[in-house]
């Protein structure tokens, strides 16, 4: 039987051999490990039974992957209904969920999935220019075409407008009457940010001081990082002063810079203790004092920049 570990190690394995340069695996938190490939970036969540995803971790993963343009895809080998489908999408807390050989298939030959799982059964999106184009050939009406579908004229109207999905059954009709394909891929690799981003109002004083400098500030609380933090040209990832030990933020280096390289963000801490200079590790250490007198994003930017020249 498949283990959540070696799920893990299958798909780090996966990325790798297709040149994704992935970050270490981080299996407590909001995802497991994240990946990139030129532009492309992933943020992947494992479980064995998709429904264990909980609206808390589902929701810092969405947060997350907006504020990195990355695509959160959830991995798993069943539900409570059974065995995860070879190609199909299983959605939970609006992030999909996909067994390993759908991800595999994707990773390896650009397969992508087209049937969502979804209450009431099997869904496919339909490509409504395809409808449209076959109409305007044939010189058929929205109710001609749905008669023969056996759909309301409304119902096709939706499918050419791409409102509503189809199930799986009348879209196999469409095509034996069209002779076409008529139902649409999903490139669940491809960035789509589908909510808006809910950045933190207040949390400590180096929240609102990251915020006053034109930042929007994610909070974590399932993350090997305690904050996010974007504005028009930079994205930082940090950890932000908690009274821990300098054994302890010397710990926490280690996955602050390896997911900054995946990521492109600066990595940085920003404390209190004057017992730490200007960095923990290779990593820019920015005093709360200091924060609070900039006044532009871009001499934070500055002062981090020459504290990784001068290690």
């Amino acid at each position: 039987m498949l283990t959540r570990s070696r799920m893990l190690r299958e798909i780090e394995k996966l990325l790798i051999s297709q040149g994704y340069k992935t970050s270490d695996i981080y299996e407590q938190g909001s995802f497991d490990i994240v990946a990139r490939k030129n532009l492309l970036i992933l943020l992947l969540k494992t479980f064995i039974n998709i429904d264990s995803v909980n609206d808390k971790n589902a929701h810092e993963m969405k947060q997350l992957a907006n504020i990195f343009l990355a695509s959160p895809i959830i991995i798993g080998s069943k539900s409570r209904n059974g065995i995860l489908e070879d190609g199909v999408i299983y959605e939970r807390y609006d992030i999909p969920a996909i067994g390993f050989e759908t991800l595999k298939n994707m990773i390896l030959y650009n397969e992508y999935p087209e049937i969502l799982a979804d209450r009431g059964g099997y869904f496919v999106k339909i490509d409504g220019n395809v409808i449209k184009q076959y109409r305007e050939d044939y010189s058929l009406s929205l109710k001609d075409l749905a008669d023969l579908a056996h759909v309301s004229r409304a119902t096709m109207y939706k499918y050419e407008n791409g409102i509503v999905r189809a199930n799986a059954e009348t879209a196999m009709i469409l095509e034996e009457i069209l002779n076409t394909k008529v139902t649409l891929d999903i490139n669940l690799l491809k960035y789509n940010q589908e909510e808006e981003i809910h950045y933190t109002t207040s949390n400590n004083e180096s929240t609102e001081n990251l915020t006053k400098l034109g930042y929007g500030v994610i909070s974590t609380s399932k993350s090997p990082f305690d904050a996010v933090a974007k504005d028009d040209n930079s994205s930082l990832i940090a950890n932000i002063e908690k009274n821990r030990s300098e054994k302890t933020l010397r710990r926490m280096a280690v996955p602050l810079k390896d997911l900054s390289m995946i990521t492109s963000s600066e990595p940085v801490f920003i404390i209190n203790n004057n017992k730490i200079k200007e960095s923990l590790g290779t990593i820019p250490v920015i005093k709360s004092w200091e924060l609070k007198e900039f006044e532009r994003s871009q001499e934070l930017l500055k002062l981090i920049r020459e504290r990784k020249e001068n290690q």
